[in-house]
């Protein structure tokens, strides 16, 4: 095992949560990779991981991710390096380093939208960087409210209501909820909802039974806002048509 070690897989993590925020794990070693990734769905943020540095380029390029928790110690780091360099809006980035490599990280810091924490580390701390780092690095993103006639959505808090009454979401069901209210009066296929929601494709019934537990939380009142356009897919609005 590298110099990760098994720091952090006893510990109890911190209570933070994220709001379904896309995530890339960069770490060579499998076991370090699993610890991260699970705690990291369990806070509520949407994980992918990589192995190698010329993995992570094909999971870059095809998808933006909000950050990335990046192992310095990565066996083709140089490879990731070379060609691609993390830039423009997204993602942030998390370095994990170990204590004698901290002078690397002087030309990969910049002023914002990066941070470290030194290995082996413990993953409360991880935890919470990584949602200082999506709630701080980038002001065109602060958490802001969103609303729809009752319908209320606060980023700050990752919560809904609608009026008074307190919606109890699960990170998936907000992450619908948010984008069908942004693209309110917009008929959103299922593709692009899965890739919204999980950032990938999902066959099967996912996406049905998504939209109808967040449907039975939402519509409860009259009159229903989240309406099906069948063979289209899903929309947000007053009336259906």
């Amino acid at each position: 095992m590298n110099g990760l070690s098994k720091a952090g897989i006893c510990e109890k993590p911190a209570q933070v949560q994220g709001c379904g925020q896309h995530v890339l794990v960069i770490v060579g070693d499998p076991v370090i990779a699993e610890l991260l990734s699970t705690t990291l769905e369990s806070a509520g943020y949407l994980v992918s991981t990589a192995c190698s540095g010329a993995e992570a380029l094909t999971r870059l390029g095809g998808f933006r991710f909000d950050l990335v928790v990046l192992d310095l110690a990565l066996a083709d780091l140089d490879v990731l390096a070379r060609r691609h360099r993390v830039t423009g809006e997204r993602p942030a980035v998390l370095f994990l380093a170990a204590p004698d490599s901290l002078g690397a990280l002087l030309s990969a810091m910049g002023p914002v939208g990066r941070d470290y924490v030194t290995t082996p580390f413990r993953i409360a701390e991880v935890l919470v960087r990584v949602q200082v780092l999506l709630r701080d690095w980038d002001p065109a993103r602060q958490p802001r409210a969103l609303s729809y006639g009752e319908l209320a959505l606060d980023d700050a808090t990752c919560e809904a209501r609608r009026g008074p009454r307190p919606l109890d979401l699960t990170p998936a069901e907000y992450r619908l909820l948010r984008h069908l209210l942004v693209n309110s009066g917009k008929v959103l296929s299922k593709e692009q909802i899965a890739r919204h929601v999980w950032g990938e494709y999902r066959g099967g019934n996912a996406i049905e039974q998504l939209v109808s537990r967040l449907r039975r939380k939402v519509n409860q009142e009259t009159p229903a806002l989240i309406h099906t356009r069948r063979g289209f897919g899903y929309w947000l609005g007053a009336t259906a048509s």
